[in-house]
């Protein structure tokens, strides 16, 4: 472990902290704890804000739609056969990948030294 914490991906692959790589980041599925269990690194600063779910949610769509543009185009199923087949799918790997994504884009900013500002924003 190098001065500024594990590696990005390792941390979100794990979802732990991206400073000590042993305490749990989540206190919930998606709802950070206030700070690490092992070396009391403050959670409270994140705000990832919609990074994680926009990128999740394009990775999902291109995931999903090609396959499903590629059944219509060889088998012409009736609209029905596509709603059972991808809108699950796309929940479930929406729910896969947004705990460990939402994660590692928190190791990427604390590797970055990225935190809210708290100037007044100028009109």
């Amino acid at each position: 472990m190098s001065k500024r914490g594990i590696s990005p991906v390792t941390a979100g692959l794990k979802c732990v902290c991206p400073k000590c790589g042993e305490g749990p980041l989540f206190n919930g599925y998606l709802k950070l704890a206030d700070q690490c269990e092992c070396c009391g690194m403050d959670f409270r600063y994140e705000d990832a804000g919609d990074g994680p779910a926009s990128v999740i949610i394009l990775l999902v769509g291109i995931l999903v739609v090609f396959p499903a543009l590629l059944v219509e185009a060889a088998f012409h199923p009736p609209i029905w056969v596509h709603a059972v087949l991808w809108l699950p799918l796309a929940t479930v790997l929406t729910l896969i990948l947004l705990r460990p994504f939402k994660a590692f884009w928190f190791a990427l900013m604390y590797r970055n030294n990225v935190h809210e500002s708290n100037k007044p924003k100028s009109g």
